[in-house]
């Protein structure tokens, strides 16, 4: 579905990862994580095509990667319509089902039954008419999981799309992406600063820091080993309750957060 070989990201002098090979299958839920300015959503932005990779190559459907590719859907981080936008949960759906077409045309049946199907898979028909604006952000979260997956995309890449929510959205919108993957076989990558809501669905985590990496199943990278690695420093990992826990050395005990500082996972300002 997705590959990169040895591929590498850099701003200037400063690496954000190099020597990158990744196979994503379909079907295959890939959770990317690791702390703030690491290349989570770079990395993104390298498959969305609008960002170029410092070397190395990437290939989509065993062709170049090229931007605006209509088999590759995207789901943002949560930001909030400002008040007064007219734009419809409705609209925002179909933007995704005739955005690719050239001018502004009326929608078909066809399309419009489409609309109203994927908004009744994604739980919007009660507010499908409402102003996006006027929503909720966990049904404005859904609006823009709906608008990801009209396409139905091979690839669906998430940037923090739980952000913001509840753990009761965070759950509802966790089920949404894992749904669309598992009945049409679209892969998943999906950054995300607290990989505890999407645990039972992952299938492998990369981890980003420092300008390295790992890739492997949640339990060979969430290791104490491993990431006291990755981030040169003493770091504990710790299961309870069902949840990980990552420790930083003379730290108290916090849910899996990520520094904003990559080379500094132990500051006061920021969390592992």
């Amino acid at each position: 579905m997705l590959a990169l070989r040895d591929a590498a990201l850099s701003y200037g002098a400063r690496k954000l990862w190099d020597g990158l090979d990744l196979d994503v299958a379909p079907g295959e839920f890939v959770a990317v994580l690791g702390p703030n300015g690491a290349g989570k959503t770079s990395l993104l932005r390298t498959v969305l095509g609008q960002q170029a990779l410092t070397s190395g190559s990437m290939s989509f459907l065993g062709q170049r990667v090229r931007r605006g590719h209509r088999r590759i859907g995207y789901i943002p981080q949560q930001r909030l319509m400002e008040a007064g936008t007219p734009l419809r949960a409705r609209d925002m759906v179909a933007q995704g089902v005739t955005g690719h077409r050239w001018g502004i045309r009326p929608a078909s049946r066809t399309d419009r039954a489409r609309v109203d199907r994927i908004l009744d898979e994604v739980g919007a028909t009660a507010f499908a008419d409402a102003p996006v604006a006027e929503l909720s952000g966990g049904e404005q979260q859904r609006t823009r999981v709906g608008q990801a997956i009209a396409a139905d995309p091979a690839l669906l890449l998430c940037d923090e799309p739980l952000i913001s929510l509840d753990l009761r959205h965070q759950r509802g919108v966790t089920e949404l992406i894992d749904r669309q993957r598992r009945q049409q076989g679209a892969a998943v990558l999906f950054v995300t600063h607290d990989v505890n809501p999407i645990l039972d669905v992952v299938d492998r985590v990369l981890y980003i820091a420092g300008g390295r990496f790992r890739i492997g199943a949640p339990d060979e990278v969430l290791r104490a080993d491993v990431l006291s690695d990755l981030y040169g420093t003493p770091v504990d990992v710790v299961r309870t309750m069902g949840r990980i826990v990552i420790v930083g050395a003379n730290e108290a005990a916090h849910d899996h957060h990520c520094d904003p500082d990559p080379h500094a996972p132990n500051t006061d300002e920021g969390r592992i």
